[in-house]
């Protein structure tokens, strides 16, 4: 990387995480999204001692991996709501069959009608990139999946990057370093598929060397262990709620109005023209699957999707590229289209 990228690349960074932190639309008397600690947020869920790691700060976890066990964590509240995000480096080298995820579930509440909300890191033989994908579940509505695939325009294993999971009443909006990678409306005809119970927010790695990697072709090889994901700088933003209360009483919900409220009006929720011009370029050029797409599995597109004619073009009938369409790649790298599609975005406030 040469020095003018890696400036452009540290500026992106430093607006990314400024931009997470501005106001509320709703007024200066709207309390900001905050980093929290990892003692004052969090609790340990598995891994011991030895592969969950803290800084002196308390700010950034390292999560390891090896033939043992892998390791992770979990919010210490549940919410009713909310906006979730962590700075995140993913392992390096060979990491077929690892899985890193950062999501939001009530499961363990509500073991057969779970609501979650996903990021999931897919690991890859050396010298391939990372690819994730984004999901949701309402209900338990495990069998109407709404899986999304994508690569990425950068190596996340080189740096920390922003993700953020925004959940208010209305919609859900995946983001990358501030870039809104995927949006899902509520809509009536989603009943209780659309996420409504309160959620708990998760961070782990695990050895998925059943389906991670082709289908399970590649394994988890431990002779590079441990394997290493870091996280930093974890915010929780929403309205703290007990789900068990939330059923026997409308007190909770009440006390969470105000906090809907500022989420609803929060810079994340209120994507600006330009910032939609970016995701549609994101989605056209590093989705290659998706569910709204896939006629074999839903011949009738599930009611949430908005068919976009150029990726319908661009997609087979399994929701994967047509390949035999695909148009060709501009000459420039991907860092130049990167650095054009962030100063859209920097300049979209």
């Amino acid at each position: 990387m040469n020095n003018q990228n890696r400036l452009g690349f540290s500026l992106s960074v430093c607006i990314s995480f400024l931009l997470l932190l501005q106001p509320f639309a709703g007024g200066a008397t709207a309390t900001l999204p905050r980093i929290i600690s990892f003692q004052k947020g969090f609790t340990q869920l598995f891994g011991g001692d030895t592969n969950l790691l803290r800084s002196g700060d308390d700010n950034t976890v390292h999560l390891h991996l090896n033939q043992y066990t892998g390791a992770g964590f979990r919010s210490s509240d549940m919410y009713n709501h909310g906006l979730f995000s962590a700075r995140i480096k993913l392992p390096s080298e060979y990491t077929a069959g690892i899985v890193v995820a950062f999501y939001t579930s009530n499961g363990d509440v509500f073991e057969k009608t779970h609501d979650e909300l996903d990021f999931e890191f897919l690991g890859n033989i050396k010298g391939k990139p990372w690819r994730f994908q984004t999901n949701l579940y309402g209900n338990g509505s495990t069998s109407r999946g709404r899986e999304e695939r994508y690569t990425l325009w950068f190596d996340p294993s080189k740096a920390y990057h922003r993700y953020t999971i925004l959940w208010t009443s209305s919609k859900i909006i995946f983001s990358i370093d501030n870039i809104p990678i995927r949006e899902i409306q509520r809509t009536d005809e989603m009943g209780a598929d659309f996420p409504s119970k309160p959620m708990s927010l998760y961070a782990t790695i695990w050895d998925a060397s059943n389906w991670a990697t082709n289908g399970g072709k590649y394994k988890v090889n431990y002779k590079y262990a441990p394997f290493v994901t870091e996280m930093t700088d974890l915010v929780l933003h929403g309205c703290t709620s007990n789900p068990i209360q939330q059923l026997s009483t409308d007190n909770n919900n009440n006390n969470c109005v105000e906090m809907d409220k500022q989420l609803e009006t929060i810079h994340y929720n209120n994507i600006t023209p330009k910032q939609r011009a970016a995701m549609k370029r994101f989605r056209e050029k590093y989705m290659y699957y998706s569910y709204c797409y896939d006629t074999l599995r839903y011949p009738v597109p599930p009611p949430e999707c908005v068919i976009d004619p150029v990726l319908r073009q661009r997609f087979k009938e399994t929701g994967r590229p047509n390949f035999d369409r695909r148009h060709r790649r501009h000459s420039r790298k991907r860092s130049h289209v990167l650095t054009f599609e962030q100063s859209d975005i920097r300049n979209s406030r």
